[in-house]
């Protein structure tokens, strides 16, 4: 399925949040979209690992990382696990590393920008809660939208 984020919010002005974030693209798919399973970590990426070895069932994983640039939360290996796994794509309002790798693969992440080091691994951290950044509450469930324009979510999807 095709779509754009512009004409969803044209054609659903009353139904979309729209995430003011601005998100930097990696990887080979630069629009993506399914229902949104959440997590909430500050510089620890072993709950990220975690869940991105189950099955991902075409689900959006949206790390809520503080918006922090001081450590990666996701890189190559870990984009390598949501494709092998059926994961849609990947938002991280927060760092990655490995982007030249991510963006040779078949993978679509958002991030706010890119850092060389590796997170903690202590597996702090909140799964499949509502979580906000960017004026919007990622709530799991609710059906995410992305492409090069921007996030947006809605509490239904969008498409046929």
């Amino acid at each position: 399925m095709t779509f754009a984020t512009a004409d969803l919010c044209d054609a659903h002005p009353d139904t979309v949040k729209v995430c003011q974030t601005a998100f930097r693209s990696f990887g080979k798919i630069a629009a993506f979209h399914g229902p949104v399973r959440t997590l909430s970590v500050l510089d620890d990426n072993a709950l990220v690992r975690q869940t991105l070895e189950r099955p991902g069932h075409g689900a959006v994983l949206v790390v809520n990382g503080g918006g922090s640039l001081k450590r990666a939360l996701v890189g190559d290996n870990l984009a390598r696990l949501a494709i092998d796994n059926g994961w849609a794509g990947i938002v991280v309002h927060g760092a990655i590393r490995d982007s030249g790798v991510i963006n040779t693969m078949n993978v679509g992440v958002k991030a706010v920008g890119t850092i060389p080091l590796r997170a903690d691994r202590e597996a702090i951290g909140e799964i499949d809660i509502p979580t906000s950044f960017g004026g919007v509450i990622f709530t799991p469930g609710e059906w995410l939208y992305a492409d090069e324009d921007g996030l947006i979510v809605s509490p239904r999807p969008l498409h046929d």
